[in-house]
């Protein structure tokens, strides 16, 4: 399947390490695209559910396909998120073509770009709140398994499908985050730093909308998630775009585990140990062939 060429990619909420994580569908979609730039706008591995017992071979291929963009020239900046706010510690760590960092202000086409997770924005990781907020993101990727498994059935039945979780969440959204409330002050500080474009993920709610305030407008964009909605934002052609990820038209391989394999030495490797050990050098020369 051929690339599709873009300038700026960016996705956020895949929560890699938890079950619901569509880490498949989003490695399938790396491999479809060639971008200049990658922004993981946070929870990309999820801290708060991460356990040992349960990191798949989808999930680590996911990983795998991002250093696969960092080999081959793609720039990748990783945005910290509330899941793995354990990495902010590192804020502004840079290796190579690799950033890590809080948040990124770009310039494209004159116009400037501020972008960063949002959680900052509500009250979801402060306090006392973040227990709730852990416990809520616990019973809502709970939530999303079951509901995988109740579409499965639907599906064999010839049923539409349905989704409890995204209901829930919009309910959760609305009484504890408050989505109006989100947007409308991240609009407004933007409009008032000077910005055209405000990019955040955080809420899974995948948006590209114009907001306005008596101090000026900008436009405001939602990555979204890659647990259910499956969306990112695609920037080419001078314009912002919302992706959705279709998956009758993609292609999914399942990721194999990788058996570790023991490193045999050669006998002409071993050679060349035992001579480099030889303290006599004559000998070295003459077993190597040059005396």
């Amino acid at each position: 399947m051929a690339q599709r060429r873009i300038e700026i990619a960016v996705v956020s909420d895949l929560h890699l390490g938890t079950y619901a994580s569509r880490a498949r569908e989003f490695t399938a979609y790396l491999k479809s695209i060639d971008p200049r730039v990658l922004i993981l706008n946070g929870d990309i591995i999820d801290g708060w559910q991460f356990s040992k017992r349960y990191f798949p071979p989808d999930h680590i291929s996911a990983i795998k396909e991002v250093f696969n963009k960092l080999s081959t020239g793609t720039r990748v900046i990783y945005i910290t998120g509330n899941h793995d706010d354990c990495m902010r510690r590192y804020s502004d760590l840079e290796l190579g073509n690799f950033l890590l960092t809080d948040k990124v202000v770009i310039e494209i086409n004159g116009k400037k770009v501020w972008i960063f997770h949002g959680d900052v924005f509500d009250h979801t990781t402060t306090r006392q709140a973040k227990f709730w907020g852990k416990l809520g993101s616990n019973g809502y990727a709970t939530l999303l398994v079951f509901n995988k498994w109740m579409n499965a059935v639907s599906h064999f039945f010839g049923r539409e499908k349905l989704s409890l979780s995204r209901k829930i969440m919009e309910q959760f959204n609305k009484r504890i985050v408050n989505i109006d409330a989100f947007e409308t002050k991240i609009a407004a500080l933007a409009i008032e730093k000077k910005f055209d474009t405000v990019i955040c993920g955080h809420i899974h709610q995948p948006q590209k909308k114009e907001m306005r305030t008596d101090k000026g407008k900008v436009d405001y964009l939602n990555s979204g998630d890659w647990m259910e909605h499956m969306t990112a934002l695609e920037y080419y052609d001078s314009q912002w775009r919302l992706y959705t990820y279709d998956e009758k038209e993609m292609k999914t391989e399942r990721a194999v585990k990788e058996k570790p394999s023991a490193t045999v030495l050669t006998n002409e490797i071993a050679f060349y140990l035992h001579a480099l050990s030889d303290t006599n050098n004559e000998n070295f020369l003459r077993r190597s062939g040059y005396r």
